[in-house]
């Protein structure tokens, strides 16, 4: 996001500063153990299933600056199974993808797949973990009403935009405070 941008997220927050701390002291914790790139890619998986734009939008918008270029950001959220990804990295969002559908649904054949692909039982966790909080943090947003930040609307190529707006489209212009909702 751009210096001196408040996010439509921070807005919402702002009611309850405490619980957005110990969210960023949960995700900093998950973070702390997992490589970037895998928890950015199993996270993308999560909000696109939970078809969380912000969330997506955000993620997508990390690949990109961090990892790879736009064209390849679009082509994982548009078919992550034709975009080049190592087996490994398409088995983990697969994973990431199950976990948020529904984590009851997983079987021991879907972490069976992961150790496969020589993921131990620490790593297969913070892949679990990864999908489990964005899980939380997707719902919290969609269920308040909140919308992607319009700055997205400038901060990414409009394929890539539109490959990541999963759900809750894009806002028009920023939001004044979260009580003009």
């Amino acid at each position: 996001m751009t210096e001196g941008h408040v996010a439509n997220l921070t807005r919402l927050f702002a009611y309850r500063p405490e619980v957005y701390r110990a969210w960023r002291q949960l995700n900093a914790a998950i973070k702390a153990n997992i490589d970037p790139r895998r928890y950015e890619l199993a996270t993308l998986a999560a909000a696109q299933r939970l078809r969380s734009s912000s969330c997506a939008l955000a993620h997508g918008e990390v690949l990109r600056d961090r990892v790879y270029d736009a064209e390849t950001v679009r082509a994982i959220a548009s078919d992550r199974h034709n975009a080049n990804l190592d087996a490994v990295d398409v088995a983990v969002m697969d994973f990431s993808d199950r976990v948020a559908a529904g984590a009851n649904a997983v079987t021991a054949t879907d972490v069976a797949v992961l150790r496969a692909h020589g993921l131990s039982d620490a790593d297969i966790l913070d892949v679990a973990l990864a999908a489990g909080a964005r899980r939380l943090f997707s719902t919290v947003l969609d269920a308040m009403g909140v919308e992607p930040d319009a700055a997205y609307r400038t901060l990414l190529e409009p394929d890539l935009r539109e490959a990541l707006t999963v759900g809750r489209p894009v806002a028009l212009a920023e939001a004044a405070t979260p009580s003009s909702r």
